[in-house]
């Protein structure tokens, strides 16, 4: 056996090995970026369902508005314009920092699969120092 044909083998064997090692770490990252995507997922329907609440609360904001939070400011003396701002903008600012943590939750980057990204890039500079060093 001449020493060329050992070193084709070694590399060929070398190669076969970081395709396979290559493969293996894509099907992992894989398998974590479907087990991210599900978490963040879930995190999304809280938070739609915390924009529903806020939907909610805007309509019980109208309702309070109309009826018992103005008739109890009114009955200690506040003008009922006054008293009309004072219940609804309290319920609205409540309706406004759930909107706000919703949205917040629902935005593009804190659904990206961030742990996967930055496994993959640490992957790809490891093998980028196997390969060139």
């Amino acid at each position: 056996m001449s020493h060329e044909s050992g070193s084709r083998r070694a590399a060929s064997t070398l190669f076969a090995n970081v395709a396979d090692s290559v493969l293996r770490i894509l099907r992992k990252e894989a398998k974590l970026a479907r087990a991210e995507l599900a978490e963040n997922f879930d995190k999304a329907k809280v938070a739609l369902a915390l924009l529903a609440t806020a939907v909610v609360l805007a309509l019980v904001a109208a309702v309070v508005l109309a009826n018992a939070g103005v008739s109890a400011l009114v009955t200690v003396g506040v003008p009922p314009w006054v008293a009309a701002l004072i219940v609804g903008g309290t319920v609205l600012l409540i309706a406004v920092g759930f909107a706000a943590k919703a949205m917040s939750d629902l935005s593009a980057e804190s659904l990206a699969p961030s742990r996967t990204i930055r496994n993959v890039q640490r992957d790809i500079d490891v093998l980028k120092e196997r390969i060139g060093g």
